[in-house]
């Protein structure tokens, strides 16, 4: 995951691009496979203040400009804060300037404050997403599509030129309503925080997999990708051993966020990937 705002940046200020670039970079450098920003528009904390947020697309896409290798994603994208078509559109100009890198991540969203700052209705989210992805999907598959919902319409709308590939599509979900979506229409499944596989996590994967099997989709057509803490004390074996553990339970793709958010934090974090790495056979 990478700094998008609030006091991500070094010293516990708010980052500027020279730290979001830095970041990033270094992940590649590193050998990591992906880079990540949240989409929020701002942060309201317990106390009462409010921290200001990056847009997240505009980083992906500065992001996408300075590195050759990784994949890079919004985790995730909240389709209340765009029109899906346009969220479609932005998709494949994304996936095109990163040379094919680009997943989707998408979302409903669920912090009320950006909401009312910033006029987008807090109500019906899932209803709004039900449609929303729908559009997007639809139209990421060379659809030429004319749509009417209770929210959202199109009229015979298509994205010319159409995507080179088709774009992997990530939802973000745990509870019912929203793993039927994910799947109905998702490549990826995320969960998260964790730090290891528990309980909790079986429970959410039992319940992606009981989703999955009422759309009479194979468990295996969905990618599980899991987002996971890595604290300050963790060492780069202690990061391994999670990443093995993770491996075990049959996850696809680990999204870390580590304390603190610094290029140190970043290299070990690589450090760790790298010692798992060895322990896979090849």
């Amino acid at each position: 995951m990478l700094p998008v705002g609030g006091m991500d940046g070094p010293d516990g200020r708010s980052p500027d691009w020279a730290d979001v670039r830095a970041i990033a970079e270094t992940a590649e450098r590193r050998g990591l496979d992906s880079v990540w920003v949240a989409d929020h528009l701002l942060a309201e904390m317990a106390d009462g203040s409010v921290q200001g947020m990056h847009d997240a697309w505009t980083l992906l896409s500065a992001v996408a400009a300075v590195t050759s290798r990784v994949e890079l994603g919004p985790l995730v994208l909240c389709t209340s804060f765009r029109s899906p078509s346009v969220i479609a559109n932005m998709a494949a100009t994304l996936d095109l300037v990163s040379s094919g890198r680009l997943i989707l991540g998408l979302g409903c969203g669920w912090h009320e404050p950006e909401y009312r700052a910033f006029g987008f209705p807090f109500d019906h989210r899932v209803s709004r997403f039900a449609e929303a992805v729908e559009i997007v999907v639809r139209l990421l598959d060379g659809e030429r599509l004319t749509f009417r919902g209770d929210y959202y319409e199109v009229e015979d709308a298509a994205l010319a030129p159409a995507p080179a590939r088709r774009i992997p599509v990530l939802v973000a979900s745990k509870q019912e309503r929203m793993n039927g979506l994910t799947a109905r229409w998702g490549d990826m499944w995320n969960t998260a925080w964790f730090r290891r596989p528990d309980d909790r996590f079986d429970e959410r994967r039992a319940l992606i997999e009981q989703a999955l099997a009422a759309q009479a989709r194979p468990a295996e057509d969905v990618r599980q990708t899991v987002g996971v803490l890595v604290e300050e004390e963790d060492s780069a074996e202690d990061i391994a051993g999670a990443l093995s553990a993770w491996h075990t339970a049959g996850i696809d793709h680990v999204i870390a966020t580590v304390e603190p958010l610094t290029i140190p934090s970043v290299e070990r974090l690589a450090a760790g990937a790298e010692l798992y790495r060895g322990t896979v056979p090849t």
